[in-house]
Parts: C-alpha cells; sequence; structure tokens
C-alpha cells in the first residue's frame, strides 16, 4: 500500500482529489477525516496542513504527496518531483501599496517585506543584492502593509483579486508553480511498483486534458497534406466515405494549438471538422 498527502482544504485539495478520481481511484473520505483509504487501489490518503507535509515524507508517514512547487522551495527542495500536475498554477510575486512609488528591485533596498515564503525572498534579494528586512508571518500577509507592518508583501498570487481587495498592486514576479507530485525517498520495491502505476494513470490524464480528438472529411487528394498538420499520434485514421473522392480522417490534436491547426486544416480542404474532449489517453 502506498499512502499520499494531499492539502487538508482549498484549492490544491479539491483538483488533488479530482485528480485522483480521474484516475479511477475512489477514495472514502467524509467530514473532517484526517485519513482515508481507496476502495479499488492500494491507497491512504493523508489529509495535512500544506506546510507540515515535507517533514511527514522525510519521516516516513507518507510515501508520495501532491504538493506546490513554491512550498518545495521553503520546506521541500530535497524532495524528488516526479510529475508536474498542471493545475493550481500561481505566480510568487512582490506587491506594494497602490500608492506607494515603484520604479524597480533596488525600491526594496531597506525596506520590510512580509511573507510566508522567506527562502524564496532571501534568496530573490540576496541574487539581486538587495538588502531589506523580513516580516515572517504564517497566514494571510495582504494585510501587512494596511497596519504599518510592512511596506511590501511577497506571496503567491492566482488572479490577483486578494492584492486588489486589499489595495496592493504587483511588481515583480520572483516566481511560478504548480501543482507537482513529490516522492519520498527510500522507498521499497513494492511501494515503488504502486507508484508507477499511479502516474501511468496521472500520465494518462493528463495527456488527455492537453489533447481534443478530431475528424473531419477531407478530399482523398488531401490527405497527405492534413496529415502532415496533425502530428500528435503516430498516424491518422482514415475511413472511405460513401462520397466518392472523400474520407473520414480521425487524429488528436493539441489543445493549446486548436484554432491554429483549425484554420490550417480548412486552408487545405478539410470539411465538417468535429472536435471532442479525450478523458483518457494512454500510449
Amino acid at each position: 500500500m502506498i499512502r499520499i498527502a494531499i492539502q487538508k482544504s482549498g484549492r490544491l485539495n479539491e483538483d488533488s482529489l479530482r485528480l485522483l478520481k480521474d484516475c479511477g481511484i475512489s477514495i472514502d473520505n467524509g467530514k473532517d477525516q484526517l485519513k482515508a483509504a481507496a476502495r479499488n487501489f492500494p491507497m491512504e490518503v493523508f489529509f495535512l496542513r500544506n506546510g507540515d507535509i515535507p517533514q511527514y515524507m522525510r519521516d516516513g508517514v507518507v510515501d508520495l504527496a501532491i504538493l506546490g512547487e513554491n512550498l518545495l522551495v521553503e520546506k521541500g527542495n530535497d524532495l524528488e518531483v516526479i510529475e508536474k500536475l498542471g493545475f493550481s498554477k500561481c505566480r510568487v510575486s512582490i506587491a506594494v501599496p497602490k500608492g506607494s512609488p515603484f520604479s524597480g528591485i533596488k525600491d526594496l533596498e531597506g525596506k520590510q517585506i512580509a511573507t510566508s515564503y522567506p527562502n524564496t525572498v532571501k534568496s530573490f534579494l540576496k541574487e539581486n543584492q538587495i538588502n531589506a528586512n523580513l516580516h515572517i508571518i504564517n497566514g494571510s500577509v495582504e494585510i501587512a502593509p494596511n497596519i504599518g507592518l510592512a511596506d511590501a508583501i511577497c506571496d503567491i498570487v492566482s488572479s490577483g483579486s486578494t492584492l486588489f481587495k486589499n489595495n496592493l498592486r504587483e511588481v515583480i514576479e520572483i516566481d511560478t508553480s504548480e501543482a507537482v507530485l513529490v516522492q519520498a525517498p527510500n522507498l521499497n520495491e513494492e511501494k515503488q511498483a504502486l507508484i508507477e502505476t499511479l502516474q501511468f494513470r496521472i500520465q494518462a490524464v493528463l495527456r488527455a486534458k492537453k489533447s481534443k480528438y478530431i475528424l473531419m472529411n477531407v478530399p482523398n487528394d488531401k490527405i497527405d497534406a492534413i496529415s502532415s498538420i496533425l502530428p500528435v499520434l503516430k498516424s491518422p485514421t482514415v475511413l472511405p466515405l460513401a462520397r466518392s473522392g472523400w474520407s473520414s480522417l480521425h487524429s488528436v490534436i493539441n489543445a493549446g494549438d486548436f484554432w491554429e491547426v483549425i484554420d490550417a486544416l480548412k486552408a487545405n480542404g478539410a470539411e465538417d471538422i468535429l472536435v471532442c474532449p479525450i478523458e483518457k489517453m494512454v500510449l
């Protein structure tokens, strides 16, 4: 059996549970449970405070965790990231009050910066040869400038709405972050095999999220040209239509290139194009 830790509450919790569900793993978790078992996979899920998870991994309490990369910089840079998960994306940024003048990084010299990520900020300041004082806060730091506790803050930013509500503006992006799957050290062969099975399922889910299934009708003399526009799979599926000289062509495209690909397909004679989501994609 493998034990995986996820955030106790919040968006990372919801996205992590959704990923496990998409991998076909059913979790019997009730309200306020700290541990839950999977019904159909040898796994236990531990619901823990985000900042405590790296130490639980070192202590051998859990074998895997879904964490934000930003937390690894602070508390877990010795832990191995085995998969980037593509959700809970954010950035680690410095923000100042809207009314404060700010022309560049040198304006942080001698200032008070409130943050929950001291190691990240210290590294950034050292790299840029800036001397500033840190005020470490465990929790919401956005209020610090408003009560005179700090001149600036460093925190994770997603939409920026929290900064806006607290009359702050983002001035420097230090780093970016997303959810990652992290593995504890020194696991036995049985646990490693289960992790590889889980990782295989995760990769199939992530691959599907980045892709779209596409089918279209194309003139037979355009099949080669249109196939060259669709490089995701080894080769498209081509089926003859009842209409003479035409075929139905099926393939996969990268979701991020969707409109560019569609324009190119139409320019090369494709008609009746249908695009569908993919649930899983196993290569």
